[in-house]
């Protein structure tokens, strides 16, 4: 099985392109790391953890697409993603230049990791209509795809539309769009449409949720796509489960933390889990 790395990078945690080469030298395959614009002080909507107050670490992320740039410079093998990119929330034209450039400066090594998001503030202040968050989501990266994949692209769709235009560089290859949330109908159909994979965030109830996914796919006319489960704390047990579930990459969480915390934490996942 191969495991990938995330962590909720900061600018008070260890450098994310630090944490990618020392992720890559130990073998892992992938590294990942989350975006939020900001976070609006004033606040209904409940933290997504179920804590009573937020974790600071929310306001103080990183940019995902600048950080990953410097974790390209920085290694040579390992896949580089957002865990994950809220594409409601970007400006298609402009994400699709900073991810087809991303992907041609690091070789190829890109994933777009996307998700609906789940702060109805942060929404609202890029104009998101909440309710309309998911169908905004799926068009943006569908007018992504025609600018990363044909000569003169254009898109007339409900929240986007532009005339045949040239776009510049592509792609080094497609770009993998691994879209994250829970287990349901629409995001299985989103999936089965313009995704590459499910990403359940922490992995509950993938045995359960395969036989919806593989017959979202199979109404799509494709092959089913791969699970690959996100932000998970590792036991050999739970790995073993998802192995015997066909599951062939996990992404491991290490803390929001400097190098003296995190490091230990990725050692312990590389002997206990990649030591073969």
């Amino acid at each position: 099985m191969r495991l990938g790395i995330t962590m909720f990078a900061t600018d008070r945690t260890m450098a994310p392109h630090d944490l990618a080469r020392e992720a890559e030298d130990r073998g892992f395959v992938s590294f990942y790391i989350p975006e939020h614009t900001h976070i609006p002080v004033s606040r209904a909507t409940p933290p997504p953890t179920g804590v009573d107050t937020l974790p600071e670490e929310y306001a103080r992320t990183l940019d995902p697409f600048v950080a990953l740039a410097a974790a390209a410079a920085a290694t040579e093998r390992i896949r580089l993603g957002t865990g994950v990119c809220l594409p409601a929330q970007r400006e298609p034209l402009v994400t699709a230049k900073a991810v087809a450039t991303l992907d041609h400066i690091s070789g190829g090594r890109f994933v777009l990791g996307i998700g609906y998001g789940w702060n109805r503030e942060e929404a609202a202040d890029h104009d998101v209509p909440w309710n309309q968050r998911r169908r905004m989501a799926r068009e943006h990266v569908l007018a992504m795809r025609e600018l990363w994949t044909e000569e003169e692209a254009s898109f007339k769709g409900e929240y986007v539309s532009f005339e045949a235009s040239w776009s510049w560089p592509k792609p080094a290859g497609r770009v993998p769009v691994l879209v994250g949330g829970a287990p349901g109908p629409l995001l299985f159909a989103h999936v089965a449409e313009y995704g590459d994979g499910w990403m359940p965030i922490g992995g509950a109830g993938i045995r359960e949720a395969l036989p919806e996914l593989r017959a979202a796919c199979e109404k799509a006319g494709r092959e089913t796509v791969p699970v690959i489960p996100f932000g998970t704390v590792p036991t050999p047990e739970k790995l073993e489960y998802y192995a015997r579930l066909g599951v062939e990459e996990v992404v491991l969480r290490v803390p929001a933390a400097g190098r003296d915390e995190v490091l230990p934490v990725l050692d312990g996942y590389a002997a206990e889990y990649l030591a073969d």
